[in-house]
C-alpha cells in the first residue's frame, strides 16, 4: 500500500513538473521582437531617433499586447543594401520577429524591395522616401510608409521655391535611385509651370570638398538663382562647406531635400557658417519646438523623457523627424493588433496586422495628426495606398542658431 502511494506520489510529481515545463515553455514564447534595420553608423542620429520613437510608443501599452511582450532588436545595416538583406534573411529565421522598422537610407528598401514582398515581411518606413518603395510591381505589397514620399517631395520643393519668387532652378542630386526619383518629380513639377531646371549634376556618396567647388563654380556659371539639393548630412557638410569657402557673391541659395537632418550636418555646419547661407529644407507638420503644444503631444514627450535614457527634454530629440513618424508608424501598428487576435504563429500574425493596417476601423491620434483610414489595398490603380501623408502634411523648415530643426510658416 505504502509503495502503491509512493508511485502515486512520483507520479503525480512527475506529471506536475512536465506540466511546469510546458507552461513554462508556452510563456516564453508569448514575444515578439521588432527589428530596426538601419544606419546606426553614418546616420547614426537619425536611427536613434526612430528607436526612440518606437520605445515610446511601446512603453505606453507597457510593452505587451494581448499579453505577448514586444522587444525591439537593432540592426545596423552600415548604408549597405546587401547588409541589409543579410538581417532581412535574420529576420525570417527568426520565429519571434514579427516586422521590420526602416531607417533613413532608400537605397537599401529600393534594392531588397522585391525579396521583402515575396517573402511577406511586413515592413513598415518611417523616413526613407524614395516613390517606388510603396509601389509594388507584383499583387504583393508588405511595406508601408509614413513619412515623405518623393512622388509629392520634389513636387513640394519645386512650388515653395517658385513660392519664394526663384526661377531658374539648378538640380544637384546624389546619383541613387533617391535622387532619380526626385529628378523626375521636380522636373515634372517644374514643368508644369512651364519651367526647365538651368542644369543637373550628380554625385556620389563621399564626393569630395573640391569636386564640390567645381560644381558649385559650373551651377552659378549656369546661370541658376537657386540649388535643388538631394542629398544626406555629410554630402550636405560637403557641398555647404564649399559654398562657404567661395565667394560670396558665387553662393546661391539651397532648397534641400531633408537627408541633410538624419546625421550630424548641424555640428559639422554650425550656425556660424548657416548664418552665411539661404538654406531651407522639407519637412513635415509637427515640432517638440513650437511655442504652443497640445496636451497630447506634452503627454508624448514625457512618456520619451521616462523611457529613453537619452532624452531628458524636448530639445533632447535630435533629428525629431525620425521620432515623431516612427511614434505615429508604431501607434498605427499598435491599433492594427488590437484590431486583430494575434495566435502567436508569426506568418499568420503578419498577414493579420497587414489586412488590419488597410483597414482600420477607428481613428488614431498621432503626433503629426488624427489617422483616419491612413492606408488602403494595394493595386496599381491605387498606388498612394500604403501612404499614410500626403502633401499637405508637409512644410519647410531651417536649422536656428541651437542647431534645432524649426517649422517656417506657410506662406
Amino acid at each position: 500500500m505504502v509503495l502503491v502511494k509512493s508511485l502515486s506520489s512520483a507520479f503525480w510529481a512527475i506529471i506536475y513538473v512536465i506540466a511546469l515545463l510546458f507552461s513554462s515553455s508556452i510563456i516564453a514564447k508569448q514575444k515578439y521582437t521588432i527589428y530596426l534595420d538601419a544606419d546606426f553608423s553614418g546616420a547614426k542620429t537619425s536611427s536613434l531617433s526612430i528607436k526612440q520613437g518606437i520605445t515610446t510608443a511601446l512603453a505606453e501599452v507597457d510593452n505587451q499586447l494581448q499579453g505577448i511582450e514586444f522587444e525591439l532588436v537593432v540592426k545596423d545595416h552600415r548604408a549597405n543594401s546587401l547588409r541589409s538583406k543579410r538581417n532581412l534573411e535574420s529576420f525570417l529565421q527568426d520565429d519571434q520577429a514579427l516586422l521590420v522598422f526602416a531607417g533613413l537610407h532608400s537605397p537599401p528598401l529600393l534594392a531588397n524591395k522585391d525579396f521583402i514582398n515575396e517573402n511577406k515581411i511586413l515592413l513598415l518606413d518611417p523616413w526613407a522616401a524614395a516613390g517606388p518603395i510603396t509601389r509594388s510591381t507584383t499583387k504583393e505589397n508588405w511595406i508601408f510608409r509614413l513619412s515623405i514620399d518623393d512622388s509629392n517631395a520634389g513636387r513640394f520643393i519645386s512650388q515653395k521655391a517658385l513660392e519664394q519668387g526663384f526661377s531658374k532652378p539648378y538640380l544637384l542630386l546624389e546619383d541613387t535611385g533617391w535622387g532619380r526619383s526626385n529628378n523626375k518629380t521636380m522636373t515634372q513639377a517644374l514643368n508644369e509651370s512651364s519651367i526647365k531646371p538651368v542644369g543637373l549634376s550628380w554625385f556620389n556618396w563621399g564626393a569630395g570638398k573640391n569636386h564640390a567647388k567645381v560644381l558649385l563654380r559650373d551651377i552659378k556659371a549656369s546661370g541658376a538663382d537657386v540649388i535643388f539639393f538631394v542629398g544626406n548630412a555629410n554630402e550636405g557638410v560637403t557641398f555647404t562647406q564649399a559654398m562657404l569657402e567661395l565667394p560670396e557673391a558665387v553662393r546661391l541659395p539651397i532648397r534641400s531635400h531633408w537627408g541633410i537632418t538624419g546625421g550630424d550636418f548641424a555640428k559639422r555646419m554650425p550656425h556660424s557658417g548657416r548664418e552665411h547661407l539661404d538654406l531651407q529644407f522639407i519637412q513635415t507638420n509637427f515640432s517638440f519646438l513650437a511655442d504652443k503644444q497640445v496636451s497630447f503631444a506634452e503627454q508624448v514627450l514625457e512618456q520619451a523623457i521616462k523611457s529613453n535614457a537619452e532624452i531628458n527634454d524636448k530639445h533632447d530629440i535630435k533629428a525629431a523627424t525620425g521620432f515623431i513618424h516612427a511614434y505615429d508608424l508604431t501607434k498605427l501598428t499598435i491599433a492594427a493588433i488590437n484590431q486583430v487576435v494575434l495566435s502567436g504563429n508569426k506568418a499568420q500574425d503578419a498577414l493579420l496586422i497587414h489586412q488590419a493596417l488597410e483597414h482600420l476601423k477607428t481613428p488614431v491620434q498621432g503626433l503629426l495628426k488624427v489617422y483616419k483610414k491612413p492606408f488602403s489595398s494595394y493595386n496599381k490603380q491605387n498606388p498612394n495606398a500604403h501612404e499614410a501623408l500626403n502633401q499637405g502634411d508637409y512644410s519647410l523648415g531651417k536649422y536656428n542658431i541651437n542647431n534645432e530643426v524649426i517649422l517656417l510658416p506657410s506662406r
